[in-house]
């Protein structure tokens, strides 16, 4: 085999889009820290019970484990940064009010968790703990929204769901893990038939409200169906009533709902959100409440964020144009040395043309030149 070839879904990011990755990470970055959200920075690794406390199956399975030389314990390359930041928020901050984090980082996963995927995302999340209340997951969506905006992307959907539903349904049900999560697959694909063999002895009124899930997604008047088709779930009016008051202030192009939307790791506890873009099935942003992560910490208080892959973004959003340059000539001079000095501390990008390659600039708009004119070298337009 090639020493060049690297393994499947991992691929090295090239100079235009390697630039694109960064411009947008800052720019969510500085978006997050505008909302009043601090920077954390949690290792690559951990050992594995910690990296994996009460996260479930699913990031078990996405996690790449190893044998640390030190102390011989099982160590994990994080596959998501959630549980880290709820570590760091219970044990290493340990604050009582609010906390806002958030995060930029390389996850890696054991298999690609969608068709086409990188196995290495660039991970950007936000997060708040502390507060229960709707007015945190109003704040997150808006920060989601405006991070979309950030990156030039304005034509989008926010779908709402709850977790909570399906649990409401499931009250008081013997059911074995395995086929729980069966009904849970066949909820999130939608398998009308699946979900019935599954659900064939449960009570008709559970039987009923979990095939009516199937087809309650759509635009706001999904609620109302909801409510009728669910009237028999103790619960489930009040998790409707919170969906109606979140997405009356929601700031988007649309919001939808789906509330047999179960995907994602298993740490939701309630309100879930996922925001697509036009012409692109894959959701860009996943997030919602999971007031439980802080738990298997010693310390389970509110909680909600969300994530997103930067690298997934950008093929979606618009490239950004080359960036404006000066091309200088190889000079061997000081008072030439000292102006592309200068002009590089005022921002100036500056690319000196190494003697017989004038032309072979790439990556960068050179629509200037530095030039020796009477004596004195100035910028000119080319």
């Amino acid at each position: 085999m090639s020493a060049w070839i690297l393994p499947d879904h991992i691929a090295d990011v090239l100079p235009s889009e390697a630039r694109h990755i960064e411009e947008l990470r800052r720019g969510l970055l500085d978006t997050a820290c505008a909302y009043g959200y601090e920077l954390v920075m949690p290792p690559l690794l951990e050992h594995l019970d910690s990296l994996l406390s009460g996260s479930g199956e699913a990031l078990d399975l996405l996690t790449f484990k190893l044998v640390d030389q030190l102390s011989g314990r099982t160590l994990g390359i994080r596959p998501d940064t959630t549980q880290q930041v709820a570590r760091i928020d219970a044990h290493l901050l340990n604050r009582k009010g609010v906390t806002r984090l958030c995060y930029c980082g390389p996850v890696l996963h054991a298999k690609p968790d969608r068709p086409h995927a990188t196995r290495e995302p660039l991970q950007f999340g936000a997060e708040i703990y502390g507060h229960a209340g709707v007015e945190a997951d109003v704040e997150v969506i808006a920060l989601a929204t405006q991070s979309l905006r950030v990156a030039q992307l304005h034509d989008f959907s926010v779908d709402l769901a709850d977790v909570r539903i399906v649990q409401r349904l499931l009250a008081g049900l013997l059911v074995d893990l395995p086929t729980l999560r069966r009904v849970h697959a066949a909820l999130a694909v939608k398998d009308a038939s699946e979900l019935a063999l599954l659900t064939r002895d449960f009570p008709q009124a559970q039987r009923d409200g979990l095939r009516a899930l199937l087809n309650l997604y759509g635009d706001v008047a999904v609620l109302a169906e909801a409510e009728k088709a669910l009237a028999a779930i103790p619960g489930v009016a009040p998790i409707l009533a919170d969906l109606r008051q979140l997405a009356d202030r929601i700031d988007s192009p649309a919001v939808t709902f789906d509330l047999a939307d179960l995907r994602g790791y298993s740490y939701y506890s309630g309100m879930r959100f996922a925001i697509y873009a036009q012409g692109v099935t894959d959701a860009l942003v996943r997030g919602g409440r999971y007031d439980e992560v802080g738990a298997a910490f010693g310390r389970s208080r509110p909680a909600v964020g969300f994530s997103l892959d930067i690298k997934q973004l950008v093929p979606v959003v618009e490239p950004r144009p080359l960036k404006a340059a000066i091309r200088a000539p190889w000079v061997d001079r000081q008072d030439m040395r000292q102006v592309i000095a200068r002009l590089r501390q005022t921002g100036e990008t500056v690319v000196c043309a190494l003697p017989g390659h004038d032309d072979e600039v790439d990556e960068f708009n050179c629509d200037r030149e530095l030039a020796e004119v009477d004596g004195q070298w100035i910028v000119r337009s080319i």
